[in-house]
């Protein structure tokens, strides 16, 4: 069992609820899965990885 399995799975804060939302699992591997498809599996990044994405994602 990987460190992503350990955690429980949670959908963004900002999802509207219309169904097009992401989930994750944060730790020392974060999972990311797509909520229509979640039997499709999840990709996996390190912590720091993730951490950099949001920084990204938020910079106006």
């Amino acid at each position: 069992m990987s460190t992503v399995d350990k955690r429980s799975w949670h959908k963004s804060s900002h999802s509207a609820g219309g169904g097009n939302c992401v989930e994750v699992r944060e730790g020392v591997v974060t999972g990311i899965r797509d909520t229509q498809n979640r039997t499709l599996g999840h990709l996996t990044a390190q912590a720091s990885e993730w951490t950099a994405l949001l920084a990204a994602v938020r910079t106006p």
